[in-house]
């Protein structure tokens, strides 16, 4: 029977991910679809900044990937066999969970299927039209509450979901200010997605900068740590954070907030979010976005890896920063649908 070649969890990490020894790989036998399952050749897969949370045995929105687990990870594509009862045709496109492998059986009312709208490409469902342009959207409207003329502070802000909300509060007539970890982080925020300024946080005057952007209505925070504390004191009346996520502290014990009475003293909120609880509404979120695409008011940026033996190596660049925009592996050809 044809094999799969399947990255799975080796160790939890006590600190940061080691390529070699967090996970290993293993050739796996490709079986059949059963009564409402697909078959999926896997095409592109995506790197997110969850993924290190998936590896604690604690509890959290979903399950800890267990040892000798594939690797959890949403990705894309192409259904090699469909078995009975299923919707979805052989050669079909489909965003899904397939996890570090190059096939997946997958139930079949987990895939969707991929029908690109007007100037979008496929690689759009594993970004703006995918799990981080739901996340930014509902993060920035629903949890954030931005309103015209407010002024919006992002960190993260040059990775998938950060330049997303970086550009939709522009595009909602906020004043966007933004935090990268990079000179040409912070040139590319300003000069192609219309932030007013981005900061280098590695810069040594920081503070300074950080302190003359004034008071914050809504910040979109990635990061948490001691940015998040900084940020606390610069909180203006009735402000929001949307906490969508503390990178800082995923490899670490986090760090603890020192700031967090300014959230009384301004009758501030903040509120932590789960994109998941948000899926009956993805279409309307999804159409929206895509009349972004299409008129190029939303731009986006690709950190391609080749290869999917590259997946352990690559998951370590967004703790270390070295990609900008959405950071995705290439496993297949997406128009190889045969074993």
């Amino acid at each position: 029977m044809p094999t799969s070649k399947t990255i799975v969890l080796n160790e939890r990490p006590a600190k940061d991910i080691d390529p070699q020894r967090t996970f290993r790989e293993e050739t796996r036998t490709v079986g059949e679809p059963g009564k409402g399952e697909v078959l999926v050749k896997v095409t592109w897969l995506s790197l997110d900044p969850a993924m290190r949370g998936w590896l604690n045995n604690t509890r959290s929105y979903l399950p800890p990937v267990q040892i000798g687990e594939t690797m959890r990870s949403g990705g894309l594509g192409v259904i090699v066999k469909a078995g009975e009862g299923v919707k979805l045709a052989v050669g079909d496109a489909v965003q899904c969970s397939p996890g570090w492998t190059e096939y997946a059986i997958l139930k079949a009312d987990t895939c969707t299927k991929i029908e690109l709208p007007k100037g979008a490409q496929v690689l759009d469902y594993l970004n703006t039209l995918g799990m981080p342009g739901m996340t930014a959207y509902f993060g920035l409207k629903d949890v954030g509450k931005l309103k015209a003329g407010e002024k919006l502070l992002v960190s993260g802000a040059a990775g998938a979901v950060g330049s997303l909300v970086c550009q939709l509060g522009t595009s909602m007539g906020a004043e966007v200010y933004a935090i990268a970890g990079a000179d040409d982080k912070c040139k590319w925020l300003e000069g192609e997605l219309g932030v007013k300024k981005a900061i280098n946080y590695k810069a040594a005057n920081f503070k300074e900068q950080l302190k003359s952007i004034g008071y914050i209505d809504v910040y979109f925070d990635n990061v948490g740590g001691e940015i998040l504390d900084m940020v606390l004191l610069q909180l203006n009346l009735h402000a929001r954070i949307a906490f969508c996520g503390a990178i800082s502290g995923y490899n670490d014990k986090p760090r603890p907030l020192q700031n967090y009475l300014t959230l009384i003293a301004m009758r501030a909120k903040l509120e932590g979010f789960i994109v998941f609880d948000y899926a009956k509404e993805f279409a309307a979120a999804r159409a929206e976005l895509a009349e972004g695409l299409a008129s190029g008011k939303i731009k986006r940026k690709f950190h391609v890896v080749e290869g999917l033996e590259k997946c352990p190596e690559a998951v370590t660049m967004l703790f270390s920063g070295g990609n900008t925009g959405k950071l995705v592996v290439k496993v297949a050809d997406d128009t190889t649908a045969k074993l």
